[in-house]
């Protein structure tokens, strides 16, 4: 197998396919400002052991932000462009559960480009917990998933998760710095081999294999 990437300058840019695009550069930071707000706020309900009057107090408060700011939503499938990330790879979903800059439901996770691939670090809190003080097995599936396909598209081959294999070495800790990197380690005509691991003071908690099939993009 190779591991030679698809020239970067057949892809065409997603704004010709019809999908609405938002400069990451251009999102206003009174926005991504909400979202890490927003995202503190999940944490403390899900650990809140307060009072039933201030419980409907924060609730009252919580209805009433939804309603100052409901009106005009951008379209399912927006897509958000990294600058970073020359051309066509630098795209992916504005609401992107795993790593979409606009979901406060998405851990405070992004990919960046390593010596080898791509690399992230993250630390979750016990909104994503499983066992007892640890990282739910599916948001560690999740989060590999995400490397593999952001490593796949970063090379130039964007495509869909075709398989997925995941092995789950260690306990995988919460409230405590992880590290994520992927990488592509093959290709065999569409198919692109990717391998990825998360590692906890640099002992690997879980680690990832997949098969994502390049997208067929119009010509």
């Amino acid at each position: 197998m190779t591991a030679e990437a698809h020239p970067v300058s057949d892809l065409p840019d997603p704004r010709s396919l019809g999908f609405t695009v938002v400069a990451e550069d251009d999102l206003p930071t009174e926005l991504t400002d909400l979202v890490d707000q927003v995202r503190t706020l999940i944490d403390t309900v899900a650990h809140t052991e307060a009072g039933s009057a201030d419980l409907a107090a924060a609730r009252e408060l919580v209805a009433e932000a939804v309603k100052r700011i409901d009106g005009d939503r951008r379209p399912i499938g927006a897509l958000v462009h990294r600058s970073e990330f020359e051309g066509p790879v630098g795209f992916g979903t504005l609401t992107n559960v795993v790593e979409g800059p606009t979901n406060p439901a998405a851990p405070p996770l992004r990919m960046e480009r390593a010596e080898e691939g791509l690399r992230a670090e993250v630390t979750l809190s016990g909104v994503y917990q499983g066992p007892p003080g640890l990282v739910h097995g599916g948001w560690i599936a999740a989060m590999l998933d995400q490397a593999l396909g952001s490593a796949s598209a970063a090379a130039g081959m964007p495509g869909l998760t075709a398989n997925l294999d995941v092995n789950y070495r260690n306990p995988t800790p919460l409230n405590v710095p992880l590290e994520i990197t992927a990488r592509v380690t093959g290709t065999e005509r569409r198919k692109v081999f990717v391998a990825a691991e998360i590692r906890h003071n640099g002992e690997i908690t879980a680690e990832g294999t997949a098969v994502m099939v390049q997208v067929a993009l119009p010509g």
